[in-house]
């Protein structure tokens, strides 16, 4: 008497047990899950931290002055607004190009002539606009500059009893309804396409080694003699493999949160305060995602003909996620109904939403998880049935 097969959920925990155990001795698989959500957090917390510090920088501005008592007024308004005025140095544009000082204020000679003729007296600001360290710099001594001109233009104009309100035609009120935590999350608006890139990288070698790898090793047909349905053995594949891009994407999550700690963000005015609820939601629009790069990812290693044929394949996939992202920055998209049905689209949109505080609807989040589950399931289905034929089995010649 024959002994019974085991059913689908022991031939799934079986082959996902020894898939999990394989890509865990598996360095190449470990570092593509582990090393991106450290490395990536870690850059953007380097980057938009000296973005912050630039912008918000409120250090004492230095400025060499060439030919100060040409200007003593302008030099006596300056030094009222804190900035410190030094010595030039003997040759300005050399010292500029070496990176000595930021900028060099040069006043011309024939500034009090100018002036007092009521001409445009001339300033010359020399610096060199490669460096971008001595950007802020460089603007706010041109701010301080325009500011001083209108401030004298004004003065000239009530000595001649001309109000100044002749030369404002139309006066410009700012009213930003934008929140905090709106700016700043538009202002990291990337963080959803490095979370949607780490569902694909951290599966990325574990769905290359279950498909392309054992057929390259030949452990595949052994594999396919036991007892196993094809869809049982797929789905222990798919489920490991979207373990790992999951775990990845998690990750990439949890170190950015903990790293934003150090990003200034406050002076700039914004507030990025993820929640318990948010920082769940965030969690939940990974996991359709992750579904979907695993099969995705494993459809194509299990097309290709080799191991490295399926290497270049599914690193190419790589840019399918950030297609969206670089959209989004270049033409800032406002969400509809149909983006929803688009992967890495759709989660792109929640997520910038989600870290902006904004309202979530029920309908885009069940559209957005739908759709992207069901075009997971559609090559999860595809992959099952390649399995079934021995030309990709045993590898095509």
């Amino acid at each position: 008497m024959s002994a019974r097969q085991p059913g689908f959920g022991a031939q799934l925990r079986a082959v996902f047990r020894k898939e999990v155990l394989d890509a865990l001795r598996d360095r190449r698989s470990l570092l593509s899950a582990l090393l991106y959500p450290i490395l990536m957090p870690l850059m953007i917390t380097v980057v938009f931290g000296a973005v912050a510090r630039l912008q918000g920088s409120e250090r004492p501005l230095e400025v060499p002055i060439v030919g100060q008592d040409r200007a003593p007024n302008l030099v006596a308004w300056l030094e009222e607004r804190g900035v410190v005025i030094q010595d030039p140095p003997a040759d300005p544009d050399a010292a500029v190009r070496d990176g000595d000082v930021d900028l060099v204020l040069v006043i011309d000679e024939d500034y009090g002539e100018q002036f007092r003729s009521v001409e445009p007296a001339v300033v010359r600001i020399v610096h060199d606009s490669s460096r971008t360290a001595s950007l802020s710099s460089i603007r706010r001594t041109r701010n301080l500059l325009r500011g001083y001109s209108s401030e004298v233009g004004l003065l000239r104009l009530l000595a001649r009893g001309v109000s100044p309100g002749v030369m404002q035609a139309v006066r410009v009120d700012d009213l930003d309804l934008a929140t905090p935590a709106q700016t700043a999350a538009r202002f990291f608006s990337m963080l959803p396409m490095f979370l949607i890139l780490g569902s694909f990288i951290g599966g990325l070698n574990v769905a290359i080694d279950t498909t392309a790898g054992e057929r390259e090793r030949q452990s595949l047909e052994p594999l396919l003699v036991n007892p196993v349905s094809r869809s049982a053995l797929t789905a222990g594949k798919w489920l490991t493999t979207t373990v790992f891009s999951l775990a990845s994407a998690w990750l990439t999550l949890a170190a950015f949160v903990f790293m934003m700690r150090y990003v200034p963000l406050e002076e700039l005015g914004m507030q990025l305060s993820l929640g318990g609820q948010q920082l769940l939601l965030m969690a939940v629009a990974c996991g359709p995602m992750a579904l979907f790069a695993s099969s995705l990812q494993m459809f194509v290693a299990t097309f290709a003909r080799s191991f490295k044929e399926a290497q270049t394949y599914v690193n190419l996939l790589i840019f399918v996620p950030m297609i969206p992202g670089m959209v989004a920055q270049v033409y800032p998209l406002q969400p509809a109904v149909w983006m929803m049905l688009v992967p890495a689209l759709s989660h792109q949109l929640l997520l910038i939403d989600v870290m902006g505080g904004e309202p979530v609807t029920a309908l885009n989040l069940a559209l957005s998880t739908v759709a992207t589950t069901a075009l997971g399931a559609a090559f999860f289905g595809l992959t099952a049935r390649m399995l079934r034929q021995e030309r990709i089995v045993f590898g095509r010649g």
